[in-house]
């Protein structure tokens, strides 16, 4: 009832982000000494089952001692010339594997002969390896190919053979079962629940701390395998103590979500992050983007991107790459923290160097986060939720849509991130080489809320790009008469300063097909920045037949935007009541005025 499940233990801790944590760091460190204590406790229990005395018993403790002493010294400078090796050839040939194998049989052979278990001798030889970090990786994949796909299954299949459901028979057997179960939960969780807390944690990391002490698994079962082959562990106690380790293992998670939720895991790393990476006044106003990004190397254009709509001319922001790693779910070895940890560190040198391959005036609003995930879409949306994000910029970097155009990742975060997100199509440009450029910015205006925050953002790249030009095109049929733009249109024109209106062009042109002349417009921009159709919302498998085509046809960079509420704004700064001021307003006329008769852009419809 003592063991604890290292590896699962391991899984759990990774997969919720607490590595780097304390909790994290603690659980693994109790669950290390608790089973070296346990496996140690088992070999003197099979040496006593063995002889039937304790006296008897000594001999084999002592050739026990002595074989260890020998492994942990001549044994493991014998197996640092195998490192030594590996970090000479670079790889781990089929002989050098072949040999450690053996070494691992021998080993086991060893220990059963003196009189404790096989199992003793090969995790001995494991101990005694070196822990360079590649071989150590590659013996770990190597190994698991064949240990999960065959003996793992066998094993589990051995071990189902061996519970015998049928001999709890009677009611008081049951009751004996829930009085085991009872004993290895008060006793795990208990225990580390009081001796943590006289150590100082307080009550929530005391009770994750427990219930993670509390997981068994794959561990336990070994252990009762190996009492029932001696005889020590009756067939009836056997499958007690099985449903004891699967009840206790399935619980873990659970609890640990009850006690430690995944939300509050989060919010600790997201504050821990801010405070070391964004050093800011108490009270400082903070525009966020989040931007994640799936490969570093090829998306530097993408955060150039978010770090032109973020800016530093209207109040202080951030723009926070995130990069997401993915486990492996085929080897075991890849969810132990030391491998989560490899590839957080080598994720953050790929986003370091994406960082300082920047302008050196955009670098300090680039603030990094690398975490593991096991769902990317959900872990975006939590992050941004936790976050505060202002705005998600998304890259969609597909030749052509497909008929689900919201298929995969994108459009699951489209669907369900509850803030603004934007979405970048470019099929033209190299975006691993080219920056993208922001002077001539395209807004094809129809009324809504997802065009009105295209708007938004296309104001802020003018106020932080002083060089920037914007042209808000209007498209309506020949013989319709001139609309007046919407009330919030109107109302975020008038409260502009005029060195930001003068480098704002509204036109509007007649036409039937607004999709092609939105289109042919693009041609001579930069980018161009439309909201989501009208069918957004009701049809979730498409952003709106304009918006789609416009995706696959637009001559230039395309940035869709998807508004999450219309209550928010992202020019909160500049419309600031204690901001400079900003300037004569234009009258209504000027804004609904034909442009057919006098158009202030000087273009002719």
């Amino acid at each position: 009832m003592s063991i604890t499940a290292f590896p699962v233990l391991a899984r759990i801790i990774t997969e919720n982000n607490l590595q780097a944590t304390r909790l994290g760091t603690l659980a693994l460190t109790c669950a290390a000494v608790d089973d070296v204590t346990a496996w140690c406790l088992l070999a003197l229990a099979i040496a006593v089952t063995r002889t039937n005395s304790m006296a008897a018993a000594i001999p084999t403790l002592i050739e026990s001692g002595v074989y260890i002493g020998l492994m942990l010294t001549l044994g493991r400078a014998f197996l640092k010339r195998l490192a030594k090796l590996y970090e000479r050839t670079g790889k781990l040939s089929q002989l050098t594997l072949a040999g450690i194998y053996m070494g691992v049989v021998a080993s086991a052979l060893i220990t059963e002969v003196i009189g404790i278990h096989l199992i003793f001798g090969a995790f001995l030889m494991g101990a005694a390896m070196p822990k360079n970090e590649g071989l150590t990786r590659e013996i770990a994949e190597k190994t698991e190919d064949f240990v999960l796909t065959f003996l793992l299954p066998i094993f589990f299949a051995y071990s189902g053979l061996r519970t015998q459901i049928g001999l709890l028979n009677r009611p008081e057997l049951w009751l004996l079962c829930l009085a085991v179960l009872a004993v290895a939960i008060i006793g795990k969780y208990v225990g580390t629940y009081v001796a943590a807390r006289v150590c100082g944690m307080n009550s929530r990391e005391s009770s994750a701390l427990g219930w993670l002490m509390n997981t068994r698994g794959l561990t336990e079962l070994i252990v009762l395998n190996i009492g029932l082959s001696l005889g020590v562990v009756s067939p009836l106690l056997f499958t007690m103590l099985v449903i004891m380790a699967l009840i206790t293992t399935f619980m873990t998670s659970p609890l640990l979500e009850l006690t430690f939720p995944k939300r509050l895991i989060r919010q600790d790393l997201a504050e821990m992050a801010v405070q070391a990476e964004v050093p800011l006044r108490r009270g400082d106003p903070l525009y966020r983007i989040l931007v994640p990004v799936a490969n570093p190397n090829t998306q530097g254009g993408l955060v150039q991107l978010a770090a032109a709509i973020a800016g530093t001319n209207l109040q202080t922001s951030v723009v926070n790459p995130l990069s997401l790693i993915q486990l492996k779910e085929d080897y075991a070895f890849e969810s132990m923290p030391i491998e989560a940890e490899r590839h957080i560190a080598e994720q953050q040198i790929q986003l370091q160097n994406l960082v300082q391959s920047l302008e050196p005036n955009i670098r300090p609003l680039i603030h990094p986060i690398v975490r593991i995930a096991n769902d990317i879409c959900r872990e975006t949306v939590e992050i941004a939720e936790l976050e505060h994000a202002d705005l998600i910029l998304l890259g969609w970097h597909r030749p052509a849509f497909s008929n689900n155009r919201l298929g995969g990742r994108v459009g699951q975060i489209l669907s369900t991130a509850k803030t603004d997100v934007a979405v970048f199509i470019d099929h033209y440009r190299d975006v691993q080489l080219e920056p993208i450029l922001v002077e001539k910015l395209l807004v094809p205006y129809v009324a809504g809320i997802h065009n009105d925050l295209g708007l938004e953002l296309a104001i802020r790249v003018l106020v932080n790009h002083p060089s920037s030009q914007l042209r808000v095109l209007r498209v309506t049929p020949p013989e319709q008469p001139v609309s007046e733009f919407s009330y919030e249109f109107r109302t975020v024109m008038q409260q502009l300063p005029n060195a930001i209106r003068d480098r704002i062009t509204l036109s509007v042109v007649q036409s039937t097909d607004t999709i092609q002349t939105v289109i042919a417009a693009s041609q001579d921009v930069d980018l161009t920045i439309a909201g989501a159709s009208r069918e957004w919302g009701i049809e979730r498998q498409t952003l709106g037949q304009y918006t789609d085509e416009l995706a696959v046809k637009c001559h230039s960079p395309l940035l869709i935007l998807r508004c999450y509420s219309k209550v928010t704004t992202h020019l909160a700064a500049l419309f600031d009541p204690v901001a400079p001021a900003l300037g004569s307003t234009l009258s209504q006329d000027e804004l609904t005025r034909n442009p057919l008769s006098q158009d202030q852009s000087g273009v002719r419809t």
